[in-house]
C-alpha cells in the first residue's frame, strides 16, 4: 500500500529560512499571515490530506467517474470529502474577504496545492479549477456577476471550469466556433461543443459555472474575435438559490490513462443563457487570468506528484531486502541487505530529492513574488515581482510537470516489477503525472512562450528580473567558503545560459524556426539553472545553521549534500543542452516532410 505523510519540515524550511515568507505579513491585508498562523494552517492541511483525501486515490482512480444520462457520480467518498473540505473552509483561503474569503497569502495556496496533488491529484483538480473561475470574475466580471457568483466559488457550494478546447482546435484558440447571441435582457444565448473539460460535470457541488469563450455575431476573425461568458449549470434566483436547469449539458466523459476520479468532460451548450465577462472581444485577456494560474497549479500537481513518488520509493528502497551491497553486507544478520545500499537505487533516490526539493523551493519563491505583485505598496516593486512571475510561469508549468512524470518513473524503476503491478499504487503516479505535460497548453507550447513571448519583451526586462539577481548573489558569495564546493559548477552553468539566450534571441530574430527548435532544450537548461539557484540558497541557509543546530544537525547535512549532489550529477545536463542549442535549427528543419 503506498505511503503519504505531509513534508512539513522542508515546506517550514524553505517559506520561513530560504525565502522568508514570513515578510509577506507586512504587506497590506496579510497581517495575519505570522509564521505561526501559517504554520498552524499547514498542520491542518496535512491532516485533511493525509486523513481524507489520500485515503480515497487509489479507490477513486479503481472507481473512476460515472456517466448517465448527462449526470455525472464522482467515486464513492468524494462528495463526503469535498463537504469536509468546504466547511474546513479550504476553498476560500487566499480569496478577498469581501466575498467570504480569508484573504491569506496566494504562497499559502501553492503550498497547500502541493500536499493535496500529493494526496489526491483527482480530487483536488474541482477545487483547483473553481479558484481559477473566482478568479477571472473577480478581475473582470462586473458588479452584478462578483455579487451573485463569488460568494458562492468561495464557499465552495458552487464550483467553477474553464471552457476553452472544442473538437477542431486545442492550442490555437482562434479557430473556435462556440456562438454567443445578444439578447433583450443583456445575456447571450451560448451554442457549441467544448471538449476536455475537467470538472465539467459532478454531483459534489449544487451548481457549476462555467466560463466559456465564444464568438460574437460581428466578431472579428481569429483571436482577436473571442469573448468571455460565464454560463451556469442552474441559473441562480434572484435571492442566490439554485433555479431552473441551464442548457449547458454534459454530453459524455472521456476515459483516461489516469486522473480517473476527475471528471473530463464533453460540454454542450444549447442556446444555455450566459453573461459577458469582461469585454466583447477582450475574451482572451481575461481568460489569460484563468490560465495563467491554471498553469502555476499544473506546475504544482507535478511537484505535488513528485514528493509522493518519491516517498513511496525510499519507502520501498529502505523495506525490500535484495542481493547484497557491493562493499561487503550491511545488515548481514538479514538474508539480504536492504535494496538502498545499491549504488544505482542511491543516484535515483537521490536524483528524485533534489528535484523535488529544488522544484519546490522554485514554485515558492514565484509564489511569494505573485504575493508581492498583488499586494506590496510600491508600484516599481509590484511591476518588477510581476515581470519575474511572468517569465517563471512556462517554466514551472513545463519542468515541475517533467519533474512529476520522470520522479514517478524512477519509483515505478525502484520498485521493479512491484511497480508495474496496481497495489502497490506508484504506477497511478505515472499514468496520473502524464496529463500534465499535455493540459494548460503542452511543454512544447510553453517553451514557445518563453522564447517567443518572454524573452523579446522589452528588450528582455523579463529576463533581467532573474538574470541579476542571480549575479548579485554570485558577486555576494564567490569568497563563501561554504559554497566552494558548488559555486564554480553553478557559475559555469548560468554562463551557459547566458550562451544560449544571446543564441537563440540573436538567431531566432532572423529565423523564427531557431528559437522554436530550441525551445524546449532552452527552457529546460533555463530551468536547471533556476533550480541550481535555489539549491545554493538552500546550502547557504543550511550551511550557517549546521554548527549550531543540534538535533535538527541531520536535516541540514542533508541539505548540504543533496546540494552537492545536484551540482555535481544533475546540473552538468546544461552542457550537453547547450551545445544541443548551439547546433541551430538546421538538423531539424533540414529535412524533408516526405522522409518521415
Amino acid at each position: 500500500m503506498p505511503i503519504y505523510k505531509a513534508p512539513l519540515d522542508d515546506i517550514r524550511f524553505i517559506l520561513n529560512e530560504v525565502i522568508d515568507a514570513g515578510s509577506l505579513a507586512q504587506l497590506p491585508g496579510y497581517a495575519e499571515a505570522t509564521p505561526e498562523t501559517v504554520d498552524t494552517i499547514l498542520g491542518e492541511a496535512a491532516k485533511i490530506c493525509e486523513e481524507v483525501l489520500f485515503p480515497l486515490n487509489q479507490s477513486g482512480d479503481a472507481e473512476g467517474c460515472t456517466f448517465n444520462n448527462g449526470f455525472v457520480t464522482t467515486p464513492k467518498g468524494f462528495k463526503e470529502a469535498y463537504q469536509t473540505f468546504r466547511e474546513s473552509g479550504w476553498t476560500g483561503l487566499s480569496c478577498n474577504p469581501d466575498f467570504g474569503g480569508q484573504g491569506l497569502p496566494l504562497l499559502l495556496n501553492f503550498v497547500i496545492d502541493e500536499m493535496v496533488c500529493s494526496s489526491n491529484l483527482s480530487f483536488g483538480m474541482y477545487p483547483g479549477l473553481s479558484h481559477g473561475a473566482y478568479n477571472a470574475i473577480e478581475k473582470h466580471g462586473n458588479d452584478e456577476l462578483k455579487k451573485t457568483y463569488l460568494p458562492k466559488l468561495v464557499d465552495g457550494t458552487w464550483t467553477g471550469t474553464m471552457c476553452l478546447t472544442e473538437p477542431q482546435c486545442g492550442t490555437d484558440l482562434g479557430l473556435i466556433r462556440t456562438k454567443a447571441v445578444p439578447q433583450a435582457d443583456g445575456s447571450y444565448k451560448i451554442t457549441g461543443t467544448k471538449i476536455f473539460i475537467s470538472a465539467g460535470e459532478h454531483d459534489m457541488s449544487d451548481n457549476i459555472i462555467h466560463l466559456v469563450l465564444a464568438r460574437l455575431p460581428d466578431a472579428p476573425v481569429g483571436m482577436k474575435g473571442i469573448s468571455l461568458f460565464l454560463v451556469p449549470k442552474f441559473l441562480p434566483n434572484a435571492d442566490g438559490s439554485v433555479g431552473a436547469r441551464n442548457a449547458a449539458v454534459c454530453g459524455s466523459i472521456e476515459h483516461k490513462m489516469g486522473i480517473k476520479g476527475s471528471a473530463t468532460c464533453v460540454m454542450n451548450f444549447d442556446g444555455a443563457q450566459g453573461w459577458l465577462v469582461g469585454k466583447p472581444n477582450k475574451g482572451m485577456s481575461a481568460m489569460f487570468t484563468m490560465m495563467n494560474e491554471a498553469r502555476l497549479a499544473v506546475g504544482l500537481q507535478g511537484l505535488g506528484l513528485a514528493e509522493v513518488a518519491y516517498q513511496n520509493g525510499v519507502n520501498y528502497a529502505r523495506e525490500r531486502l535484495q542481493g547484497r551491497a557491493l562493499t561487503g553486507a550491511k545488515f548481514p544478520d538479514k538474508p539480504a541487505d536492504p535494496i538502498i545500499v545499491h549504488p544505482d537505487v542511491r543516484r535515483n533516490l537521490l536524483t528524485m530529492k533534489a528535484l523535488v526539493e529544488g522544484s519546490r523551493a522554485l514554485a515558492f519563491w514565484v509564489g511569494r513574488e505573485l504575493d508581492v505583485e498583488t499586494k506590496h505598496p510600491d508600484e516599481k516593486t509590484r511591476e518588477d515581482a510581476g515581470d519575474f512571475v511572468a517569465l517563471m510561469i512556462p517554466i514551472i508549468k513545463s519542468f515541475l510537470t517533467d519533474v512529476g512524470f520522470d520522479v514517478s518513473n524512477i519509483a515505478m524503476q525502484i520498485y521493479g516489477g512491484h511497480g508495474y503491478i496496481r497495489e502497490n499504487g506508484v504506477e497511478q503516479y505515472s499514468r496520473d503525472a502524464r496529463i500534465a505535460q499535455i493540459y494548460e497548453g503542452t511543454n512544447g507550447i510553453q517553451a514557445l512562450d518563453l522564447v517567443g513571448r518572454k524573452m523579446p519583451e522589452d528588450y528582455g526586462r523579463l529576463m533581467r528580473r532573474f538574470f541579476h539577481p542571480v549575479a548579485d548573489f554570485i558577486k555576494a558569495e564567490k569568497d563563501n567558503a561554504a559554497l566552494a564546493e558548488m559555486l564554480p559548477y553553478f557559475m559555469s552553468a548560468f554562463g551557459k545560459l547566458q550562451i544560449s539566450t544571446l543564441t537563440v534571441a540573436t538567431r531566432g530574430f532572423g529565423n523564427p524556426d531557431e528559437a522554436g527548435a530550441a525551445a524546449t532544450d532552452y527552457l529546460r537548461l533555463f530551468a536547471l539553472v533556476a533550480v541550481g539557484f535555489m539549491w545554493l540558497k538552500m546550502a547557504k541557509v543550511a550551511a550557517e545553521k549546521l554548527p549550531g543546530a543540534g538535533d535538527r544537525a541531520a536535516f541540514y547535512d542533508g541539505k548540504l549534500k543533496t546540494a552537492r549532489f545536484y551540482f555535481s550529477k544533475i546540473l552538468p545536463q546544461v552542457n550537453a543542452l547547450n551545445l544541443i542549442i548551439l547546433a541551430g535549427s538546421k538538423p531539424v528543419m533540414d529535412f524533408p516532410a516526405e522522409a518521415f
